[in-house]
């Protein structure tokens, strides 16, 4: 009766939980047999960046029927869709910002890549790619990797920021993030960097003390929008934003990073969204966890514990010091 994957409808949010009783079984930090070195048979013996199937996926393209414990209200769907693990490096110990912008570059067009393939298939609504970083976000493997899920439903955050961003545009005839980037810079206070193409800011809402946002300057909606200059800088400010961040404590900052895009099928959001990646990283102080309370849990009613303006500043700080420096692992 029990089944590896299947989806489970919450009729008080609207939205579906996946059930993935299959994911208790991956490994848990092995520091012998890592599946993603090469030698380990599961990978190329030469490779810079690479796709993988997820060995323990939420998601699939042909997935079990569900168990038979629905009903009318409870309602159940197969977990179609797909999980993929993107390998960063073949070095095991290697870090985001300790690769060139070269490398980067790589990593940022296979990310295209698989977007737009995955966008392909007309049962995918939503290709979120995103990465964990450390064990305080539930790493259970350290070789330096990120994944990619093709939901076949909208998650629930996103939608809810493409409704807001569409009720933005309805109401003033402008892109809500563009009108965040000029705030941000009217302000500069926030602003922790810019290049050609791109700007990093702890946004004046932020939820997390340094929870940074990486902006696209011109108005585009995904990676396959992006020309080769666009990628180099995106590649560029992701190499020196989480240089800043290990660079923040003199430790390796742990974080959660997402790449959020327009849908891959279903309605034109062109008009009023726009590119942008949101990290969530948990560490408020060198040894201080952020953590999500009750209040922000139980009623998402967010409460950051730090002024967002003295973060910027600390974290400006930490990025300058990075660009003098070079790249340079932490350990």
């Amino acid at each position: 009766m029990i089944h590896p994957v299947e989806l489970r409808y919450n009729p008080l949010l609207d939205d579906w939980t996946m059930v993935a009783s299959n994911r208790k079984d991956r490994p848990h930090l092995p520091e012998t047999d890592c599946p993603f070195c090469p030698g380990s048979g599961k990978v190329p013996e030469d490779y810079d960046v690479y796709a993988y199937d997820n060995d323990f996926p939420a998601l699939m393209p042909d997935p079990p029927e569900p168990d038979p414990v629905g009903s009318s209200l409870y309602r159940t769907r197969k977990a179609v869709g797909k999980c993929e693990v993107i390998l960063y490096s073949p070095s095991h110990t290697a870090t985001l910002p300790e690769l060139s912008v070269d490398h980067i570059e790589k990593l940022v067009d296979l990310w295209t890549e698989r977007f737009v393939e995955l966008g392909k298939d007309p049962r995918h609504q939503y290709v979120l790619i995103f990465e964990n970083r450390g064990k305080e976000c539930g790493v259970t493997m350290f070789h330096p990797h990120g994944q990619i899920y093709a939901y076949s439903h909208m998650p629930l955050k996103i939608r809810t920021e493409l409704e807001n961003c569409r009720k933005y545009y309805e109401r003033k005839g402008s892109c809500l993030i563009c009108d965040m980037n000029r705030e941000e810079r009217t302000f500069g206070g926030r602003i922790i960097a810019e290049n050609d193409h791109f700007v990093a800011y702890l946004p004046f809402f932020t939820d997390y003390p340094y929870g940074v946002f990486i902006v696209s300057n011109s108005h585009k909606t995904a990676l396959s929008d992006f020309d080769r200059a666009e990628r180099r800088s995106l590649a560029d400010m992701l190499q020196k934003v989480t240089g800043a961040m290990d660079n923040l404590f003199d430790r390796l900052f742990p974080y959660m990073m997402v790449l959020h895009q327009r849908p891959v099928n279903g309605e034109d959001v062109e008009d009023y969204y726009h590119f942008h990646i949101e990290f969530y990283p948990p560490l408020r102080e060198a040894d201080k966890i952020k953590y999500y309370a009750s209040s922000e849990m139980g009623a998402w009613a967010a409460c950051n514990p730090h002024s967002v303006e003295e973060c910027a500043e600390r974290l400006r700080e930490a990025y300058r010091r990075f660009v003098r420096q070079g790249r340079r692992g932490i350990r």
